[in-house]
């Protein structure tokens, strides 16, 4: 296998104010690189979305592509764009004036979303994925919707997760890890790892989570406030309603996200669209039973018993899932035993390879 030179275009990826922001990105930029790949990043690492954020970021973004668009273009045996628009719009441009080979990632948000919101974006995202050399879906489902919508052969896609680190993510003694984290040993820890948006079903969460009425059950919500006035209601509901238990965390680095994942009972990832769901994976890799919706590609990964799927938007469908998992000790054993063999085709040293050969 030939060492590359590769341009990674992406509109997500950690920084100085976030080390989560497309941190998928980063580890397999990372994991190139280790293989001895020459890798350049053109990249947005500033999460922010505020209307000056926004602006701001994309201009400096946009002038780091100016600039190796102008000088480096050349160099690069590969384009790799993640997010098809806009990071694809621009990987096409320089494959136009390049003799690089055109991979695109598409993630999820951006064919079920972005794609969606007026005609300009859709025919971006359409050339973008219809002009590139080869096509990665994250998720079976994701891979269905392109060549359907867009109109991409289906021999140019593949279906491809980021992979899941197994180095990083894996088990650890369930009282050690609570240990670790200074978590009550006799409660039952349920865990959301995301982004704190509407779409991830957060709201529907709190008031399945609310419906328990345990005091022995804590929900813990990691991860990235990127609607901040939709916190203020999650905030305002937990305090008119009374709900005890319920922490609200900062995102944490990959190795103590691994620990909270094995401390965890039961991971929960309620979203009403997912193109994969990557952090359900790493839950499995650690052991940990996972509840997830019936939407894109956590239909796939859940799918024969390796976890517990529920209808999107339903909160009374969700309590009745979580209390499943909770109160069936069998069917927890059951899932973790299937969730370590699902995360096992996940292992990202194998998709690697995968990749490489998409390169090739």
């Amino acid at each position: 296998m030939s060492t590359k030179r590769i341009c990674v275009i992406t509109n997500m990826y950690p920084g100085p104010l976030s080390k989560t922001f497309g941190v998928f990105v980063h580890n397999q930029v990372a994991s190139l690189r280790e293989n001895g790949h020459q890798v350049d990043v053109v990249a947005i690492n500033d999460p922010r979305m505020g209307k000056k954020y926004v602006i701001r970021k994309y201009l400096s973004w946009l002038l780091q592509f100016l600039f190796t668009f102008l000088f480096r273009r050349g160099k690069y045996d590969v384009i790799h764009a993640h997010y098809v628009f806009p990071s694809g719009m621009l990987a096409r441009l320089m494959k136009k004036f390049s003799k690089a080979k055109l991979i695109v990632t598409a993630h999820g948000g951006d064919i079920d979303r972005m794609a969606r919101k007026n005609a300009f974006i859709f025919n971006q995202t359409k050339r973008a994925l219809q002009e590139a050399d080869g096509v990665v879906a994250v998720g079976e489902r994701l891979k269905q919707d392109i060549v359907a919508d867009f109109r991409v052969k289906e021999d140019k896609v593949e279906v491809m997760s980021m992979g899941v680190n197994r180095e990083v993510f894996k088990p650890v003694p369930k009282q050690q890890a609570k240990q670790d984290l200074n978590l009550d040993q006799e409660d039952f820890h349920i865990l959301y790892v995301g982004n704190i948006i509407r779409a991830k079903g957060i709201a529907e969460l709190l008031e399945a989570y609310k419906g328990l009425s345990s005091e022995k059950v804590q929900l813990h919500l990691i991860g990235e406030v990127k609607e901040p006035a939709f916190k203020e209601e999650l905030v305002e509901t937990v305090e008119r309603d009374e709900i005890k238990g319920v922490h609200f965390r900062d995102s944490v680095p990959q190795k103590q996200l691994s620990r909270w994942m094995s401390a965890a009972d039961l991971f929960v990832l309620p979203s009403h669209m997912e193109g994969l769901g990557l952090v359900a994976l790493e839950a499995m890799a650690c052991h940990t039973p996972v509840v997830g919706t019936d939407v894109g590609g956590l239909s796939v990964v859940l799918a024969d018993q390796a976890g517990e799927l529920v209808p999107p938007k339903d909160p009374e469908a969700l309590k009745n899932g979580i209390m499943n998992v909770m109160q069936n000790e069998k069917q927890r054993k059951l899932y973790v035993e299937n969730g370590e063999a699902v995360a096992s085709q996940h292992d990202h040293k194998h998709l690697l390879k995968r990749l490489e050969m998409l390169y090739e």
